[in-house]
């Protein structure tokens, strides 16, 4: 049997090894971002609303059929996307004077709202993020085109599922160890804190403030969007129906 889809449980020398590993600087950082990631994007910390919160709302005022579910998804995006609008203008609008400490404090703030967008896609549509394996495939959903790159790094490349299209939903729907979620997590952060300084290169017109602002709302709002219909084409009912499947035949 492959690396998901196994009833076993995990090996205590492996987990423990994952534990007792010293990290670096760099992969401290990492695991730090990803961790605020999911403590903010997904359940929520004082004023920032959970992803269950947010979906309850949007069940109450959508409903629950298909035809709710799709509104549902239709308006956190368009919010989300707004509010990265708001906050690249924001962080633009002070120029180059303030951007050392805007922007990366907008890339928290920014990778938070695409995090709790995806993990609200992701729920409406059934998918439970609670799970190691949905929080790691929700992460992923974050570099694009970069998660089978991620994956194969990860070792999991070949496994069963966990290329092409559906790949994140198969790693959400099936159990998965602990340290190949901390190693897809790890690098997921890794990636994301290393497109500070290309974000930063992209916004270099933030010399003239105003133009910046202007700039900087233009460039969140489109990446928003990008990763908004990424997760609408991985997360769907269809995909979730076909893994659950696939992983019940594994276990008979």
């Amino acid at each position: 049997m492959g690396l998901f889809g196994s009833n076993k449980p995990a090996r205590r020398d492996d987990s423990r090894a994952v534990v007792e590993e010293d990290p670096g600087p760099i992969d401290a950082a990492a695991n730090a971002f990803v961790g605020k990631l999911l403590d903010l994007g997904i359940d929520g910390i004082g004023p920032v609303d959970s992803v269950d919160e947010v979906v309850a709302k949007l069940r109450r005022k959508h409903g629950e059929d298909g035809k709710g579910v799709e509104a549902a998804i239709k308006e956190v995006v368009s919010d989300h996307v707004k509010k990265a609008g708001v906050g690249g203008f924001l962080t633009g609008a002070g120029g180059v004077v303030t951007m050392p400490v805007s922007l990366p404090a907008n890339v928290l703030e920014f990778y938070v709202l695409a995090t709790r967008m995806v993990a609200s896609i992701a729920t409406l549509r059934g998918y439970d993020v609670t799970t190691k394996g949905a929080r790691s495939a929700v992460l992923l959903s974050l570099v694009g085109a970069d998660a089978d790159d991620l994956l194969r790094k990860a070792g999991l490349g070949t496994v069963s599922g966990m290329t092409g299209s559906g790949r994140l939903a198969a790693m959400a729907s099936n159990r998965m160890p602990r340290a190949a979620a901390m190693m897809i997590n790890k690098a997921v952060g890794f990636r994301l804190l290393t497109q500070v300084g290309g974000r930063a290169l992209t916004r270099f017109v933030r010399y003239v403030p105003v133009a910046g602002g202007i700039v900087g709302a233009g460039l969140d709002g489109l990446l928003m969007k990008r990763i908004a219909d990424h997760a609408r084409s991985e997360f769907t009912t269809e995909a979730l129906t076909g893994a659950v499947l696939e992983a019940d035949g594994h276990t008979r």
